[in-house]
C-alpha cells in the first residue's frame, strides 16, 4: 500500500493480530445473507466461542502475506472470517466447534459457503473444513478420555472389592458360631 490511510493500516494490523492469535479462522462467503440470517450466523458462532467479522479481501490479502500465507486463491467476492474467540466466561472455543457450527448454517443456507480457512498457522482448503467440522469437539474428546480412563479403574475396584467381601463373609460365618457358641455357654453357666 502506497501512502495507506491509518484507518486501513489499523485494520490490517487488526486482521493480522487476529489471525495470529486465534486458533483456527474460517473464510467464508457471505454474498445474499440478508442482516437477520447475518445475525442469526453471528449469534450461532457467539455459543461456540467464535466472532464473525466482513473485511475487505485487499486488507485481508495485506494482513495475510505479512503472516506468509497464501490466502489469495480465496480471496475472491465477498469475505468474512470466523474467528474462534473465547466465551464471555473467558473459557477458550475451539476450531471443530467453529467449523461446525459454520458448515451446519452452510447447510441450512443457501447463501453461505466456505472458502478456506487456517488452522494453527496452517491453510486449510474448503473441504478440510468440512473435515474439521465432522471430527469431536475438544470437550465430545474429554469426554471419551474420562470415560476411557474411568472404566478401566471402576473394574480394579471391583476386582479389589470382590476378595475383601468374599473374606468378610469367610469371617463372618465362624464369628456367627462362636458367638452362638458364647451365647449356649453363658446361658448353660446361668
Amino acid at each position: 500500500m502506497k501512502n495507506p490511510r491509518s484507518e486501513k493500516v489499523a485494520v490490517v494490523q487488526e486482521v493480522r493480530e487476529r489471525i495470529s492469535s486465534s486458533e483456527a479462522v474460517v473464510i467464508t462467503d457471505y454474498r445474499g445473507l440478508d442482516v437477520l440470517a447475518m445475525a442469526d450466523l453471528r449469534q450461532r458462532l457467539r455459543k461456540v466461542g467464535g466472532d464473525y467479522k466482513v473485511y475487505k479481501n485487499t486488507l485481508i490479502r495485506f494482513a495475510t502475506r505479512e503472516l506468509q500465507l497464501n490466502l489469495d486463491e480465496v480471496l475472491v467476492g465477498p469475505t468474512a472470517l470466523a474467528f474462534v474467540g473465547d466465551f464471555g466466561d473467558g473459557t477458550p472455543g475451539d476450531a471443530v466447534s467453529l467449523a461446525k457450527a459454520l458448515c451446519n448454517f452452510a447447510q441450512d443456507s443457501d447463501f453461505l459457503s466456505i472458502k478456506g480457512g487456517v488452522l494453527e498457522g496452517q491453510v486449510l482448503s474448503s473441504a478440510d473444513v468440512v473435515t474439521l467440522s465432522q471430527l469431536g469437539t475438544r470437550t465430545e474428546i474429554l469426554s471419551e478420555i474420562v470415560g476411557l480412563l474411568e472404566a478401566p479403574l471402576s473394574e480394579l475396584a471391583s476386582l479389589l472389592e470382590a476378595p475383601l467381601s468374599e473374606l468378610a463373609s469367610l469371617l463372618e460365618a465362624p464369628l456367627v458360631e462362636l458367638t452362638g457358641l458364647v451365647e449356649s455357654l453363658s446361658e448353660k453357666q446361668t
